[in-house]
């Protein structure tokens, strides 16, 4: 049974549509259907080529550069380079290593450790001696008894004794001298720095009341007495009735436009219903369950009992 209903009739479209869909689909068809067919016959010809000629050439090419450069080098590599490398390495070790390595351990550490032993130590040990004697000890006591005391009472007499005097009796007085100027010109430099205060402070708050009775009271009489006034005139009388003169024609203009925009709107879904016709609507499904047919009674004509 087909539980779905039959489907809505459509709405009527409008004579543009009509008018311009079947030019259009003859001219989509006349354009598209010759490049379609070229694009086929390019595919065909490349799969055909790809297939034919492309794929075993590729492989042949692969096959010759494999038998001419790499099977060559392979075999070099495996049954010339490796087995010489390793004769090589053997012979090396057999002729060189060993030889070497015997001969440093039987004859070169021995003979090393006798030369050590019987010769360069017994000579680094007499050179230490006689330069210990020879030249250690002489130096030292040239150093402690004559360059010492020398070098001490010439230093003394040449350099400190007269430092010692010109700070006694020339530094020590003169500083003294200055420290107290020094003192004495800082004292009065606060003193002159503190009375420049007092008289600054006096002079700006003398300054700030002239200013005061000069400028800022007569300004504050006008304003008080005068602009004040004034101003509440100019609000009372223009301002506000502006401003509500203002916000009626604004309310107005408004009102105007959503009129305007509605009427436009309206002259807009005209034109178009009447170019496009009115718009498909989806196609309305009952999905409610089907309804249950009359079950058969002994009165029904379709049963056996009743049927002629």
């Amino acid at each position: 049974m087909d539980l779905d209903k039959p489907p809505a009739p459509q709405p009527p479209e409008g004579c543009l549509v009509v008018a311009v869909r079947l030019p259009v689909r003859i001219v989509v068809l006349v354009l598209v259907v010759p490049v379609r067919l070229v694009w086929d016959a390019l595919v065909a010809a490349g799969r055909y080529l790809h297939a034919t000629l492309l794929r075993p050439l590729g492989r042949a090419l692969l096959w010759v550069g494999r038998a001419l450069f790499v099977w060559p080098f392979v075999v070099l590599w495996r049954w010339v380079l490796v087995p010489v490398g390793t004769a090589l390495r053997w012979l090396g070790r057999v002729l060189v290593v060993v030889p070497l390595g015997w001969a440093y351990v039987h004859l070169l550490a021995p003979l090393g450790r006798a030369v050590y032993a019987y010769l360069l130590a017994p000579l680094g040990r007499g050179l230490a001696w006689l330069v210990r004697y020879l030249l250690v000890v002489p130096a030292r006591w040239l150093y402690l008894r004559v360059l010492m005391p020398a070098l001490y009472w010439t230093l003394r007499i040449l350099l400190v004794l007269p430092a010692l005097a010109l700070w006694r009796w020339f530094l020590a007085p003169v500083g003294r001298v200055l420290a107290v100027v020094a003192r004495e010109v800082a004292d009065a430099l606060g003193h002159a720095w503190r009375i420049a205060g007092r008289v600054s402070l006096a002079v700006g708050r003398a300054l700030g009341t002239l200013f005061r009775w000069i400028f800022v009271e007569p300004m504050r009489w006008v304003y008080r007495t005068i602009l004040t006034p004034v101003g509440h005139a100019v609000r009372d009388a223009v301002l506000r009735p502006a401003a509500r003169v203002a916000r009626e024609v604004g309310r107005v203009t408004r009102l105007t436009l959503a009129a305007a925009r509605d009427t436009l709107r309206e002259t807009r879904r005209d034109l178009r219903r009447a170019l496009f016709g009115d718009p498909r609507q989806p196609l309305a499904v009952d999905r409610r369950e089907p309804p249950a047919r009359d079950p058969r009674t002994l009165g029904d004509s379709t049963t056996v009992l009743t049927k002629d």
